[in-house]
């Protein structure tokens, strides 16, 4: 009987142990499921930029951002963001598209046509506004674009007392407005009407330009290719224009000179570009020359 206890408490033990171990594996698990999902989140998250799409109760923030980076094509790019912005709702204040000349040279192709090769790099400096609470998908869009990120700088600056103060101010102006109407009319009355009506518009305008602020970000965008690009465009030989329509038998010899020498320079490089033509011919001319010996040889031993 004892023995038979024995066993039974020996049994659940184990039973306890392995059910205690497979239930911490579970809960390990499903920490390990619960770390990997909250990373995922975060990497998400910081691809946007938290300070793009930061909200707090009872605060305004007026965002701004200023964008560095290289793209592929930079009028490519332009017009991509432009059609992103007014998809967006957003518009264009400023875009300075602009090809920057690093060389150009010119090589003389035959007496009266050359090529002109320039070396140029395009860039392009814009200002954009968008709506505020889409500024964090802008950036992911324009984000898209980039072959390298020089620098991307996101502000959000709290107004919240900025605000406030422009309420008070409002308050304070209306206020004025009727102590001065309690006044007897004279010029010092004039005087102070005029400058608290300018001061209430100038407290109404810089009350707009808030709220169009807190309204629309702005947004600076530099744009600019990481390699240099080469335009070959066709132009005239300006050597010798200034002879062209003049009967002179020494300009003629030398032009009918030049155009020999680039007509023997297209000769030389069409010969180069069928070389494997030519390496075929010669290897099948040498084989049926080397064939012709041997036979020969036999024909003049069946003479004798």
């Amino acid at each position: 009987m004892k023995n038979l206890v024995s066993k039974t408490i020996l049994g659940s033990a184990i039973l306890i142990s392995i059910f205690s171990c497979n239930k911490q594996e579970t809960v390990g698990n499903s920490t390990i499921e619960k770390n990997v999902s909250e990373d995922y989140t975060a990497s998400v998250s910081d691809s946007i930029s938290s300070v793009a799409t930061m909200k707090v109760k009872d605060k305004e923030f007026i965002k701004t951002a200023d964008v560095n980076m290289e793209v592929k094509d930079v009028y490519d790019a332009t017009i991509s963001i432009e059609k992103s912005l007014k998809d967006l709702g957003g518009f264009v204040t400023s875009s300075r598209l602009n090809s920057q000349t690093i060389s150009e040279e010119t090589f003389n192709t035959s007496n009266e046509n050359a090529i002109l090769v320039r070396k140029f790099q395009t860039e392009n400096t814009m200002q954009v506004r968008v709506p505020s609470e889409k500024l964090g998908e802008f950036l992911n869009l324009i984000n898209n674009k980039k072959v390298f990120l020089n620098s991307r700088v996101i502000l959000a600056e709290d107004v919240t007392s900025n605000i406030k103060l422009a309420k008070l101010e409002e308050k304070r102006n209306a206020k004025t407005a009727e102590n001065i109407d309690k006044l007897k009319t004279n010029k010092d009355k004039v005087s102070m009407i005029d400058d608290n009506l300018s001061e209430g518009n100038l407290q109404k305008i810089s009350t707009y330009e808030m709220s169009d602020h807190l309204k629309y970000s702005t947004v600076d965008i530099f744009l600019k290719e990481p390699k240099l690009r080469i335009a070959e465009i066709a132009v005239t030989n300006t050597g010798n224009i200034d002879n062209k329509y003049k009967f002179n038998f020494f300009y003629d010899v030398r032009n009918a000179f030049v155009e020999g020498f680039y007509l023997i320079q297209r000769l030389i490089v069409g010969l180069v570009s069928i070389w494997p033509i030519l390496v075929i011919a010669s290897l099948i001319f040498y084989f049926l020359r080397k064939r012709k010996k041997p036979l020969n040889f036999e024909k003049e031993h069946v003479d004798e």
